[in-house]
Protein backbone atom coordinates (compact mmCIF):
# COMPACT_ATOMS: atom_id res chain seq x y z
CA UNK A 1 0.00 0.00 0.00
CA UNK A 2 1.48 2.92 -1.36
CA UNK A 3 -0.34 5.92 -0.24
CA UNK A 4 -0.42 7.70 3.30
CA UNK A 5 -3.39 6.27 5.84
CA UNK A 6 -5.32 8.82 7.14
CA UNK A 7 -5.23 7.63 10.70
CA UNK A 8 -7.71 10.59 11.84
CA UNK A 9 -10.07 8.12 10.73
CA UNK A 10 -8.64 5.10 11.23
CA UNK A 11 -7.95 4.97 14.94
CA UNK A 12 -11.38 5.79 15.88
CA UNK A 13 -12.77 2.95 13.72
CA UNK A 14 -10.13 0.31 15.86
CA UNK A 15 -10.87 1.83 19.28
CA UNK A 16 -14.38 1.11 18.07
CA UNK A 17 -13.48 -1.76 17.70
CA UNK A 18 -12.64 -2.72 20.57
CA UNK A 19 -15.95 -1.24 22.58
CA UNK A 20 -17.56 -3.13 20.42
CA UNK A 21 -15.70 -6.51 20.81
CA UNK A 22 -15.85 -6.41 24.84
CA UNK A 23 -19.63 -5.13 25.10
CA UNK A 24 -20.88 -7.59 22.91
CA UNK A 25 -19.22 -10.23 25.05
CA UNK A 26 -20.98 -8.56 28.17
CA UNK A 27 -23.93 -9.00 26.16
CA UNK A 28 -23.20 -12.89 26.10
CA UNK A 29 -25.48 -13.05 29.71
CA UNK A 30 -28.28 -12.52 27.75
CA UNK A 31 -27.95 -13.55 24.08
CA UNK A 32 -29.10 -16.79 23.22
CA UNK A 33 -26.68 -19.65 22.97
CA UNK A 34 -27.93 -21.06 20.11
CA UNK A 35 -26.26 -17.85 18.41
CA UNK A 36 -23.18 -18.98 19.29
CA UNK A 37 -20.09 -17.12 20.88
CA UNK A 38 -21.11 -13.56 19.24
CA UNK A 39 -18.00 -11.50 20.52
CA UNK A 40 -15.55 -14.09 18.62
CA UNK A 41 -18.15 -13.53 15.69
CA UNK A 42 -17.63 -10.11 15.94
CA UNK A 43 -13.98 -10.43 16.01
CA UNK A 44 -13.60 -12.26 13.10
CA UNK A 45 -15.81 -9.91 11.16
CA UNK A 46 -13.69 -7.22 11.79
CA UNK A 47 -10.58 -9.03 10.64
CA UNK A 48 -12.25 -9.74 7.53
CA UNK A 49 -13.36 -5.91 7.47
CA UNK A 50 -9.77 -4.43 7.79
CA UNK A 51 -8.87 -7.07 5.13
CA UNK A 52 -11.80 -5.15 2.79
CA UNK A 53 -10.50 -2.32 3.73
CA UNK A 54 -7.16 -2.90 2.57
CA UNK A 55 -8.60 -4.28 -0.78
CA UNK A 56 -11.19 -0.84 -1.04
CA UNK A 57 -7.67 1.32 -0.92
CA UNK A 58 -5.66 -1.15 -3.46
CA UNK A 59 -8.19 -0.78 -5.78
CA UNK A 60 -9.20 2.98 -5.20
CA UNK A 61 -12.93 4.19 -5.31
CA UNK A 62 -13.02 4.56 -9.23
CA UNK A 63 -13.39 0.65 -9.89
CA UNK A 64 -16.51 1.03 -7.40
CA UNK A 65 -17.86 4.14 -9.13
CA UNK A 66 -17.54 2.58 -12.23
CA UNK A 67 -19.65 -1.01 -11.18
CA UNK A 68 -22.15 1.53 -9.43
CA UNK A 69 -25.21 0.52 -11.82
CA UNK A 70 -24.01 -3.20 -12.03
CA UNK A 71 -24.01 -3.00 -7.97
CA UNK A 72 -27.21 -1.55 -7.93
CA UNK A 73 -28.97 -4.00 -10.17
CA UNK A 74 -27.31 -6.77 -8.29
CA UNK A 75 -28.72 -5.24 -4.89
CA UNK A 76 -32.44 -5.10 -6.32
CA UNK A 77 -31.99 -8.73 -7.42
CA UNK A 78 -31.14 -10.03 -3.90
CA UNK A 79 -33.92 -7.67 -2.50
CA UNK A 80 -36.62 -9.22 -4.84
CA UNK A 81 -34.80 -12.96 -3.82
CA UNK A 82 -35.52 -12.33 -0.10
CA UNK A 83 -39.36 -11.87 -0.62
CA UNK A 84 -39.19 -15.63 -2.00
CA UNK A 85 -36.18 -17.16 -0.62
CA UNK A 86 -35.59 -14.87 2.75
CA UNK A 87 -34.84 -16.92 6.41
CA UNK A 88 -37.71 -15.34 8.65
CA UNK A 89 -36.34 -14.29 11.64
CA UNK A 90 -39.22 -11.93 13.70
CA UNK A 91 -41.68 -12.31 11.17
CA UNK A 92 -39.49 -10.61 9.11
CA UNK A 93 -37.62 -12.06 5.81
CA UNK A 94 -34.19 -8.98 5.36
CA UNK A 95 -31.42 -11.84 5.41
CA UNK A 96 -30.35 -15.08 3.63
CA UNK A 97 -28.76 -17.94 5.65
CA UNK A 98 -25.82 -18.73 4.11
CA UNK A 99 -24.87 -22.65 5.75
CA UNK A 100 -21.73 -22.68 7.62
CA UNK A 101 -20.91 -18.79 7.59
CA UNK A 102 -24.36 -17.27 9.08
CA UNK A 103 -26.75 -14.75 7.98
CA UNK A 104 -26.88 -12.09 4.77
CA UNK A 105 -28.59 -8.52 4.54
CA UNK A 106 -28.39 -7.68 1.34
CA UNK A 107 -30.26 -3.99 2.62
CA UNK A 108 -26.96 -3.55 4.28
CA UNK A 109 -25.29 -2.79 1.00
CA UNK A 110 -28.26 -1.59 -1.03
CA UNK A 111 -27.09 1.53 1.75
CA UNK A 112 -23.51 1.66 -0.25
CA UNK A 113 -24.73 1.15 -3.76
CA UNK A 114 -27.58 3.79 -3.84
CA UNK A 115 -24.68 6.55 -2.44
CA UNK A 116 -22.42 4.90 -5.36
CA UNK A 117 -25.26 5.66 -7.94
CA UNK A 118 -26.81 8.66 -6.69
CA UNK A 119 -23.64 9.97 -6.91
CA UNK A 120 -22.86 9.21 -10.47
CA UNK A 121 -26.40 10.53 -11.05
CA UNK A 122 -25.52 13.82 -9.64
CA UNK A 123 -22.40 14.16 -11.10
CA UNK A 124 -23.59 13.62 -14.78
CA UNK A 125 -26.38 16.35 -14.23
CA UNK A 126 -24.02 18.86 -12.26
CA UNK A 127 -22.02 17.53 -15.30
CA UNK A 128 -24.98 19.03 -17.99
CA UNK A 129 -26.39 21.58 -16.52
CA UNK A 130 -24.43 24.36 -15.31
CA UNK A 131 -27.46 26.60 -14.57
CA UNK A 132 -29.97 23.93 -14.47
CA UNK A 133 -33.89 25.49 -14.94
CA UNK A 134 -36.94 24.38 -12.71
CA UNK A 135 -38.06 21.38 -15.05
CA UNK A 136 -34.29 20.35 -15.45
CA UNK A 137 -34.58 20.28 -11.89
CA UNK A 138 -37.87 18.66 -11.46
CA UNK A 139 -37.03 15.75 -13.71
CA UNK A 140 -33.75 15.12 -12.37
CA UNK A 141 -35.35 15.04 -8.87
CA UNK A 142 -38.14 12.94 -10.25
CA UNK A 143 -35.27 10.21 -12.01
CA UNK A 144 -33.23 10.05 -8.56
CA UNK A 145 -36.34 9.71 -6.15
CA UNK A 146 -37.02 6.57 -8.90
CA UNK A 147 -33.96 5.06 -8.20
CA UNK A 148 -34.44 4.94 -4.28
CA UNK A 149 -37.78 4.14 -4.44
CA UNK A 150 -37.42 0.64 -5.85
CA UNK A 151 -35.23 -1.00 -2.94
CA UNK A 152 -37.20 1.02 -0.24
CA UNK A 153 -40.39 -0.72 -1.57
CA UNK A 154 -38.73 -3.84 -1.81
CA UNK A 155 -37.49 -3.11 1.68
CA UNK A 156 -40.50 -2.17 3.13
CA UNK A 157 -42.28 -5.48 2.19
CA UNK A 158 -39.48 -7.53 4.21
CA UNK A 159 -40.09 -5.33 6.41
CA UNK A 160 -37.32 -3.60 7.23
CA UNK A 161 -38.82 0.05 8.16
CA UNK A 162 -34.86 1.23 10.05
CA UNK A 163 -32.99 0.95 6.37
CA UNK A 164 -35.66 2.24 4.08
CA UNK A 165 -35.63 5.78 6.72
CA UNK A 166 -31.54 5.01 6.11
CA UNK A 167 -32.34 5.21 2.19
CA UNK A 168 -33.91 8.50 2.34
CA UNK A 169 -31.85 9.69 4.97
CA UNK A 170 -28.86 9.19 2.51
CA UNK A 171 -30.95 10.55 -0.66
CA UNK A 172 -31.57 13.98 1.35
CA UNK A 173 -27.89 14.03 2.16
CA UNK A 174 -26.94 13.54 -1.18
CA UNK A 175 -29.50 16.01 -2.32
CA UNK A 176 -28.90 18.59 -0.48
CA UNK A 177 -25.37 19.11 -1.54
CA UNK A 178 -26.43 18.36 -5.10
CA UNK A 179 -26.81 22.02 -5.53
CA UNK A 180 -30.32 22.16 -6.43
CA UNK A 181 -32.45 24.98 -5.50
CA UNK A 182 -33.48 24.66 -1.30
CA UNK A 183 -37.05 25.59 -2.71
CA UNK A 184 -37.41 22.28 -3.50
CA UNK A 185 -36.50 20.91 0.48
CA UNK A 186 -38.79 22.82 1.38
CA UNK A 187 -41.80 21.78 -0.64
CA UNK A 188 -40.66 18.38 -0.16
CA UNK A 189 -40.70 19.16 3.80
CA UNK A 190 -44.04 20.28 3.47
CA UNK A 191 -45.49 17.44 1.78
CA UNK A 192 -43.95 15.06 4.19
CA UNK A 193 -45.44 17.00 6.61
CA UNK A 194 -49.00 16.78 5.10
CA UNK A 195 -48.77 12.92 4.23
CA UNK A 196 -47.09 12.31 7.93
CA UNK A 197 -50.51 14.16 9.26
CA UNK A 198 -52.55 12.34 7.29
CA UNK A 199 -51.78 8.75 8.15
CA UNK A 200 -51.67 9.57 12.02
CA UNK A 201 -55.23 11.16 11.29
CA UNK A 202 -56.31 8.09 10.15
CA UNK A 203 -54.09 5.56 12.81
CA UNK A 204 -55.25 7.70 15.76
CA UNK A 205 -58.98 8.58 14.57
CA UNK A 206 -60.09 6.21 11.72
CA UNK A 207 -58.68 2.75 13.19
CA UNK A 208 -60.85 0.81 10.58
CA UNK A 209 -59.96 3.12 7.40
CA UNK A 210 -56.02 2.77 8.35
CA UNK A 211 -56.40 -1.10 8.47
CA UNK A 212 -58.39 -1.44 5.30
CA UNK A 213 -55.77 0.95 3.37
CA UNK A 214 -52.73 -0.07 4.71
CA UNK A 215 -53.04 -3.40 6.48
CA UNK A 216 -52.85 -4.86 9.87
CA UNK A 217 -48.90 -5.31 9.18
CA UNK A 218 -48.19 -1.59 9.23
CA UNK A 219 -50.53 -0.54 12.10
CA UNK A 220 -48.94 -2.76 14.18
CA UNK A 221 -45.53 -1.21 13.70
CA UNK A 222 -46.80 1.88 13.80
CA UNK A 223 -48.09 0.42 17.29
CA UNK A 224 -44.67 -0.85 18.48
CA UNK A 225 -43.21 2.50 17.43
CA UNK A 226 -45.79 4.71 19.73
CA UNK A 227 -44.81 2.81 22.49
CA UNK A 228 -41.75 4.72 23.28
CA UNK A 229 -44.30 7.60 23.74
CA UNK A 230 -45.04 6.46 27.03
CA UNK A 231 -42.32 4.66 27.75
CA UNK A 232 -44.06 1.08 27.60
CA UNK A 233 -42.47 -1.90 26.27
CA UNK A 234 -40.14 -4.01 27.84
CA UNK A 235 -36.91 -3.16 25.46
CA UNK A 236 -37.57 0.39 26.46
CA UNK A 237 -38.37 -0.21 29.86
CA UNK A 238 -35.21 -2.48 30.91
CA UNK A 239 -33.01 -0.12 28.70
CA UNK A 240 -33.68 2.85 30.51
CA UNK A 241 -33.52 0.88 34.12
CA UNK A 242 -30.07 -0.27 33.07
CA UNK A 243 -28.55 3.00 32.01
CA UNK A 244 -30.61 5.41 34.76
CA UNK A 245 -28.56 2.73 37.46
CA UNK A 246 -25.23 2.71 36.20
CA UNK A 247 -23.99 6.18 37.91
CA UNK A 248 -20.98 7.38 37.40
CA UNK A 249 -18.50 4.26 36.53
CA UNK A 250 -21.56 1.82 35.87
CA UNK A 251 -22.10 -1.51 37.32
CA UNK A 252 -18.52 -2.64 36.31
CA UNK A 253 -17.62 -4.95 33.25
CA UNK A 254 -20.05 -7.82 32.21
CA UNK A 255 -22.71 -6.83 34.77
CA UNK A 256 -25.62 -5.59 33.15
CA UNK A 257 -27.99 -6.06 36.01
CA UNK A 258 -31.00 -6.10 34.08
CA UNK A 259 -32.61 -8.43 30.83
CA UNK A 260 -33.51 -6.83 27.15
CA UNK A 261 -34.10 -8.20 24.28
CA UNK A 262 -31.44 -7.50 20.93
CA UNK A 263 -29.22 -6.62 23.68
CA UNK A 264 -25.88 -7.53 21.14
CA UNK A 265 -27.32 -5.10 18.36
CA UNK A 266 -30.10 -2.51 18.78
CA UNK A 267 -30.07 -1.46 22.55
CA UNK A 268 -25.58 -2.28 22.33
CA UNK A 269 -25.62 1.29 23.61
CA UNK A 270 -27.74 0.20 26.76
CA UNK A 271 -25.29 -2.72 27.51
CA UNK A 272 -22.11 -0.37 27.38
CA UNK A 273 -23.56 2.46 29.73
CA UNK A 274 -24.78 0.27 32.23
CA UNK A 275 -21.35 -1.73 32.26
CA UNK A 276 -19.14 1.64 32.03
CA UNK A 277 -21.67 4.37 33.30
CA UNK A 278 -21.87 8.16 32.69
CA UNK A 279 -17.75 8.61 31.95
CA UNK A 280 -18.26 5.45 29.63
CA UNK A 281 -20.55 6.86 28.09
CA UNK A 282 -18.46 10.01 27.46
CA UNK A 283 -15.65 8.08 26.08
CA UNK A 284 -17.84 6.28 23.34
CA UNK A 285 -19.76 10.02 22.75
CA UNK A 286 -16.48 11.60 22.10
CA UNK A 287 -15.00 8.75 19.89
CA UNK A 288 -17.95 9.20 17.78
CA UNK A 289 -17.84 12.87 17.48
CA UNK A 290 -13.97 12.85 16.73
CA UNK A 291 -14.80 10.35 13.57
CA UNK A 292 -17.74 12.39 12.63
CA UNK A 293 -16.01 15.19 12.78
CA UNK A 294 -13.03 14.10 10.88
CA UNK A 295 -15.26 13.51 7.73
CA UNK A 296 -16.80 16.82 7.71
CA UNK A 297 -13.43 17.94 7.47
CA UNK A 298 -12.66 15.83 3.80
CA UNK A 299 -15.45 18.09 2.81
CA UNK A 300 -13.17 20.75 3.07
CA UNK A 301 -10.55 19.05 0.98
CA UNK A 302 -10.06 20.55 -2.63
CA UNK A 303 -11.28 16.66 -3.85
CA UNK A 304 -13.83 15.48 -6.49
CA UNK A 305 -17.31 16.58 -6.54
CA UNK A 306 -18.08 13.44 -6.84
CA UNK A 307 -16.41 12.45 -3.75
CA UNK A 308 -18.21 15.01 -2.03
CA UNK A 309 -21.76 13.70 -2.79
CA UNK A 310 -20.59 10.09 -1.19
CA UNK A 311 -18.80 11.75 1.95
CA UNK A 312 -22.55 13.56 2.59
CA UNK A 313 -24.34 10.65 1.83
CA UNK A 314 -22.21 8.60 4.35
CA UNK A 315 -22.20 10.92 7.39
CA UNK A 316 -25.89 11.69 6.68
CA UNK A 317 -26.26 8.13 7.35
CA UNK A 318 -23.93 7.62 10.42
CA UNK A 319 -25.45 10.55 11.86
CA UNK A 320 -29.19 9.62 11.67
CA UNK A 321 -28.33 5.82 13.09
CA UNK A 322 -25.92 7.45 15.70
CA UNK A 323 -28.43 9.85 17.16
CA UNK A 324 -31.66 7.38 16.45
CA UNK A 325 -29.76 4.41 18.12
CA UNK A 326 -28.32 6.33 21.24
CA UNK A 327 -31.80 8.20 21.61
CA UNK A 328 -33.90 5.02 21.19
CA UNK A 329 -32.16 3.35 23.91
CA UNK A 330 -33.15 6.43 26.62
CA UNK A 331 -36.68 6.90 25.08
CA UNK A 332 -36.53 10.16 23.20
CA UNK A 333 -36.72 8.53 20.18
CA UNK A 334 -39.57 5.70 18.47
CA UNK A 335 -37.74 1.85 18.93
CA UNK A 336 -36.80 1.14 14.90
CA UNK A 337 -34.57 -1.55 14.92
CA UNK A 338 -31.65 1.01 13.63
CA UNK A 339 -27.97 -0.18 15.34
CA UNK A 340 -25.04 2.09 16.20
CA UNK A 341 -22.71 1.98 13.21
CA UNK A 342 -19.45 -0.10 14.42
CA UNK A 343 -20.72 -1.26 17.67
CA UNK A 344 -23.64 -3.22 17.37
CA UNK A 345 -22.85 -7.27 16.12
CA UNK A 346 -23.82 -8.05 13.07
CA UNK A 347 -21.68 -9.16 9.83
CA UNK A 348 -23.34 -7.71 6.80
CA UNK A 349 -23.26 -4.11 8.28
CA UNK A 350 -19.75 -4.24 9.89
CA UNK A 351 -18.38 -5.28 6.32
CA UNK A 352 -20.61 -2.87 4.85
CA UNK A 353 -19.44 -0.06 7.24
CA UNK A 354 -15.98 -0.90 6.90
CA UNK A 355 -15.94 -0.94 2.80
CA UNK A 356 -16.96 2.91 3.26
CA UNK A 357 -14.02 3.23 5.62
CA UNK A 358 -12.19 2.05 2.76
CA UNK A 359 -13.85 4.57 0.01
CA UNK A 360 -13.27 7.52 2.89
CA UNK A 361 -9.73 6.62 3.39
CA UNK A 362 -9.44 6.88 -0.65
CA UNK A 363 -10.88 10.09 -0.07
CA UNK A 364 -8.95 11.93 2.46
CA UNK A 365 -5.60 11.03 0.58
CA UNK A 366 -5.93 11.45 -3.43
CA UNK A 367 -5.62 14.64 -5.25
CA UNK A 368 -8.61 15.87 -7.36
CA UNK A 369 -9.26 14.01 -9.97
CA UNK A 370 -12.07 13.95 -12.61
CA UNK A 371 -14.06 10.68 -12.69
CA UNK A 372 -14.92 8.54 -15.74
CA UNK A 373 -17.88 6.32 -15.79
CA UNK A 374 -18.87 4.20 -18.36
Amino acid sequence: MSQKINYKILIPIVLLAFISIITINSALTYTSSSLGNLAIKQTIWYVIGFLLVWVVVIYKNEYLYRLSWYLYGIGNILLVLLLFFGTPINNSRCWFTIPGIGTFQPSEFMKIFLMLVLASMIHKFRGEYKEPTLKDELIFILKTFLIVLIPSILTFLQPDTGAVLIYMIIYISMMFVSGIRIRWFISFFLVFLLLIGLILWLYFYKENIFIKIFGTSIYYRLERIFNWSNGSGLQLENSMAAIGSSGLFGHGYNQTPIYFPESSTDFIFAVYASNFGFIGVIVLIGIIIYLDVNIILLTRKNIEDTDKYIVAGILGMLLFQQVQNIGMTVGLFPITGITLPFVSYGGSSLLSYMLLVGILLNISVKKNRTYKYK
